[in-house]
């Protein structure tokens, strides 16, 4: 049966969206986008009126990513996670993935290279670490290999690391140490293999670096007792 559009009017708690009017009754609502060709006296068929409805599905969908993205860059897993916590149809999610895709605002490779590069900045961990997280976002393995393998530095991060440990507990004997700077880096993702040569060499700059500080404040007390 055909319905005639008598009104369109504009939402007032989301002028985005519009509430259509047909044959003097509200019918239902619809993003301005969906609704862009839409006029007042344009008559519908029943089977117009169910694609625009399915349209309109897709839109909000749609626009629910978006704005899920605008906090910051998203894998695919988890906006499909943000859609189906929504309980929208897994086929309008493929649709609403697919549109993201062809407009590159989703991108595992981008994604996992800023997760990546954000926690080498900010809050820095290791390759076994790093790997984990990228998996629980549902990137590939192999993107995750190849991205973890070109951006991480692993023995410099570690190493960085430990000297910002050292300065906190460098006063510890060696064996409470080594302890203690090796777990605080497995923790952190990095391999017993890059942990055990970064821990020794940094103890044996503690070393050094106390040896210096005592012989240059026996050097000062030397002089004081000179004069």
């Amino acid at each position: 049966m055909d319905r005639k559009i008598t009104a369109i009017k504009r939402q007032k708690k989301n002028p985005e969206r519009l509430d259509i009017f047909l044959d003097g009754d509200y019918a239902f609502g619809l993003s301005r986008f969906t609704a862009a060709w839409l006029e007042i006296g344009q008559v519908l068929s029943d089977q117009k009126i169910e694609r625009l409805l399915a349209e309109d599905e897709i839109e909000r969908a749609y626009q629910k990513s978006l704005k899920f993205l605008s906090y910051r860059v998203r894998s695919e897993k988890e906006i499909r996670k943000k859609l189906e916590e929504s309980e929208i149809d897994a086929s309008i999610i493929d649709e609403v993935i697919a549109r993201l895709r062809n407009k590159q605002y989703v991108k595992d490779e981008d994604f996992a290279r800023q997760w990546v590069e954000s926690r080498n900045v900010f809050r820095p961990r290791g390759k076994r670490a790093l790997v984990l997280e990228l998996r629980q976002k549902g990137i590939d393995e192999a993107l995750i290999q190849r991205t973890v393998d070109d951006l991480v530095d692993e023995g410099e991060m570690a190493y960085q690391l430990g000297l910002r440990f050292s300065n906190r507990y460098g006063h510890l004997e060696q064996s409470d140490f080594r302890k203690k700077l090796i777990s605080y880096l497995y923790r952190r993702g990095f391999s017993y293999e890059t942990i055990i040569p970064i821990v020794d060499r940094i103890w044996g700059e503690v070393q050094r670096d106390k040896s210096k500080r005592f012989n240059l404040r026996d050097k000062e007390e030397k002089q004081n007792e000179l004069t």
